[in-house]
């Protein structure tokens, strides 16, 4: 089964592709979708879109584990961000691509065990999961690469 995992974002949405064989995973490809702060919100919301696409035409994932937006202080990176995210389900649904959400503290929880545990031990997780050499990046890559595991294990429930 090949997992997608999708961390949203104006500027920089992360993405990740893993493969699921009986209980173990395998990164397929990961890395970010960006667009240039001179570009207006609908000619970067329209570059994540097509970004997006053609991403799950080439690797043709089952599902996709989306993170789910929670921001207590910062309304304008709230909306910007809720935007891409929108764009994502959008692009999501049109695929035909099944979708599980994930808020960042369910992300934590499943690949730590710990809900309020640091965005390091949770890079940490991934790098020992998939035996990489360093903690994988960006940022943004890195959290798709979690929520991407977050949806195969909760594939299998």
């Amino acid at each position: 089964m090949t997992i997608l995992g999708i961390d949203p974002g104006t500027a920089t949405t992360g993405y990740a592709l893993i493969k699921k064989q009986k209980n173990n995973f395998e990164i397929i490809d990961f890395g970010i979708i960006s667009t240039k702060k001179t570009k207006t919100d609908s000619e970067r919301l329209l570059e994540v879109q097509r970004d997006l696409a053609k991403i799950i035409t080439k690797y043709k994932p089952e599902v996709a584990g989306v993170e789910k937006l929670y921001f207590e202080n910062n309304a304008k990176t709230a909306m910007t961000v809720s935007q891409a995210r929108g764009v994502v389900l959008l692009t999501l649904q049109q695929k035909r691509v099944k979708l599980l959400e994930f808020t960042p503290l369910q992300v934590k929880s499943i690949i730590c065990g710990y809900g309020k545990a640091e965005k390091k031990q949770v890079q940490l997780m991934v790098q020992k999961t998939f035996n990489l050499k360093s903690l994988p990046k960006p940022d943004d890559a890195a959290d798709a690469l979690a929520i991407a595991l977050c949806a195969g294990f909760k594939k299998n429930e």
